[in-house]
């Protein structure tokens, strides 16, 4: 490909919008164009990349035997109320209508399509087990669209969905699927963390996120060195602390004026932290939005709330529920902003931290202005509702299942692997004939990879000062010939044979033989990033080249053949032989 051909129009600033590295990178580098928030075009080179990762997710999907479909992104809307999502799945879930008033989505996902589809194609326990995926836009209406691709309104997602007979068959089906996307992850050579997820609005009994290690990421994991332990946040589970030891003494109201945090009653009272009680409030909304329950949740003081499992232990949608009017729910319940506490409350769900069912002597707020309670037990001056795990473990405390300090890092979700169980099949009633002639319910499994997002964390974790540095797989083309005059027809000639020989052999070669400046063409290389450099120009008539790679700062004098032969190697070598512009390597497919 010329680049004298081609549209590029790089930039030497990034959009002040842009926070993340990769989405400056890819802005100034004419590889991705934003449209709208969180609405992007991808220009030549960005959109070769984009195919370039879903290539490699499409080939170990047919490695494990995943069929390969298409389907509509407009989906019915009575499919998503079959299953209860369309009020569940919230504010981001696209509704629309059609000219005859019938409701449709856009859809963020495909468990409902799929099942549906099964359910009319499938039928015996002989066809089982079977796998199906595609690949497609998605539609998300993101409040607050950012960071490039990692957070927008549309994206490019592969989902697969297995179905099988047993819950030992959707094991099978999903680690074959788990192992499949460590194979996608390596190949797009990223640096990623393996960790336990919280399923959220798709549901299920577990789930697995592929996280690429980055400074800036949306995902925060916490992870264990010692036994390998490693979740998101919102999943990770957290060890009680066993309490000491004493006997209960009786509660006791006391004045607190004014102390209406953890922090300073626990100053004025002269106790520590962790005898505290925080009281959380919140209001939880039926499915038109009016007000439904109040919940007060009770956690240690010193420690922190976490939202999804409080949601989680509820049972209800995230967007379903929020901070509590103070005053509407104090009149209701006897809650008493700053000074809630769990003795004597009414007319509300509690919840309470697993942790505080085992201690005594606590202070809690008395549901009184300026008035605490000390010597609050569990058991005997209070019970919860509902008892569960609701904190968020931190760095530093312990790990659930070592006992040893756990440590933090962010990361970019690139993929996410999840067990749905029967959830799906039954509420849609997709069953097969079993051995017996009897009707069962599939047991499901979902896994999606955010293409367009992977795309961006590889930039994130592969990037300098000067540009993207472009890992040979996904690179947009192996191997850019720079010409440093245009006009000088022995350059151009050399160039060209270059070109047609590495193209070949199944290299992928973009000659850049614009008319511009020499430093205007080596600063626009090295922002695309393309690995390999070529530079041909006044040795041309010696046959004579610079060989340069794109990750390293040396370059070398070399023949035109030597250079040819040393791009060939090391496209063979990093990127599997792979042109996946004009052929596709059956070695590949079959070197697993």
């Amino acid at each position: 490909m010329r680049l004298s051909k081609m549209h590029l129009k790089t930039l030497r600033e990034a959009p002040t919008d842009a926070v993340l590295e990769s989405h400056k990178l890819l802005v100034r580098a004419n590889m991705i164009k934003q449209e709208a928030a969180g609405l992007y075009m991808y220009p030549k080179l960005g959109w070769r990349t984009v195919r370039k990762v879903e290539e490699i997710v499409r080939q170990e999907m047919d490695y494990v035997d995943c069929q390969e479909i298409f389907m509509p992104h407009v989906n019915p809307g009575e499919l998503w109320k079959e299953t209860g999502r369309w009020y569940a799945y919230g504010p981001e879930l696209w509704r629309i209508q059609d000219r005859n008033n019938n409701d449709f989505v856009l859809n963020p996902t495909c468990e409902e399509m799929f099942t549906d589809f099964v359910r009319k194609e499938w039928s015996s326990y002989k066809e089982l087990p079977f796998s199906l995926y595609h690949s497609q836009f998605k539609f998300r209406d993101e409040a607050r669209p950012r960071y490039g691709l990692l957070r927008t309104r549309e994206f490019l997602m592969k989902d697969a969905y297995t179905f099988d007979a047993t819950e030992e068959d959707l094991h099978t089906a999903y680690m074959r699927q788990y192992h499949a996307y460590e194979k996608i992850f390596t190949r797009c050579d990223l640096d990623y963390r393996i960790v336990e997820a919280d399923n959220g609005p798709i549901g299920g009994s577990k789930s697995h996120e592929f996280s690429a290690l980055s400074d800036w990421g949306e995902s925060d994991i916490l992870y264990c060195d010692n036994c390998g332990m490693a979740a998101t946040v919102e999943r990770a589970e957290f060890a009680d602390e066993e309490p000491a030891k004493e006997e209960m003494k009786p509660t006791e109201v006391v004045l607190t004026p004014g102390t209406k945090t953890i922090e300073a009653v626990c100053e004025y009272l002269d106790l520590p932290v962790e005898k505290s009680i925080k009281a959380l409030l919140f209001v939880v909304y039926d499915n038109d939005l009016q007000p439904k329950d109040y919940v007060a949740a009770f956690i240690r003081g010193d420690r922190q709330a976490n939202m999804i499992k409080l949601v989680n232990a509820l049972n209800v949608p995230e967007h379903y529920i929020e901070f509590a009017d103070e005053i509407a729910m104090g009149s209701l319940t006897g809650s008493v902003g700053g000074f809630t506490g769990p003795v004597g409350l009414k007319n509300c769900i509690i919840v309470v931290d697993s942790e505080l069912v085992d201690t005594v002597n606590m202070c809690a707020g008395a549901n009184q202005e300026d008035h605490h309670m000390l010597n609050v037990c569990y058991g005997r001056d209070y019970t919860g509702d509902i008892v569960a795990d609701i904190k968020k473990l931190q760095e530093g405390d312990a790990c659930p299942h070592c006992g040893e300090p756990v440590k933090f890092r962010r990361g970019i979700e690139v993929g996410q692997v999840f067990k749905l169980g029967q959830k799906y099949s039954e509420s849609m009633n997709a069953t097969f004939k079993d051995v017996n002639g009897e009707d069962c319910y599939y047991w499901m499994g979902c896994y999606g990879i955010g293409v367009t997002r992977t795309m961006q964390a590889i930039v994130e974790q592969h990037h300098d000062e000067k540009g993207i540095i472009w890992p040979m797989a996904t690179a947009p083309y192996h191997v850019i010939v720079t010409v440093i005059n245009s006009n000088n027809e022995a350059q151009l000639n050399l160039a060209a044979d270059i070109e047609k020989k590495l193209e070949m052999q199944g290299v992928e070669v973009l000659v850049d033989d614009r008319e511009e400046r020499p430093g205007v063409k080596f600063n626009d290389a090295d922002l695309i990033g393309i690995p390999i450099r070529i530079t041909v120009g006044k040795l041309a008539a010696e046959n004579k080249v610079e060989y340069k790679l794109r990750r390293e700062e040396d370059h070398e004098i070399l023949t035109a053949e030597e250079a040819v032969a040393k791009a060939k190697a090391l496209v063979d070598l990093e990127g599997d032989g792979r042109c996946f512009f004009s052929r596709l390597s059956e070695e590949t497919m079959n070197s697993h």
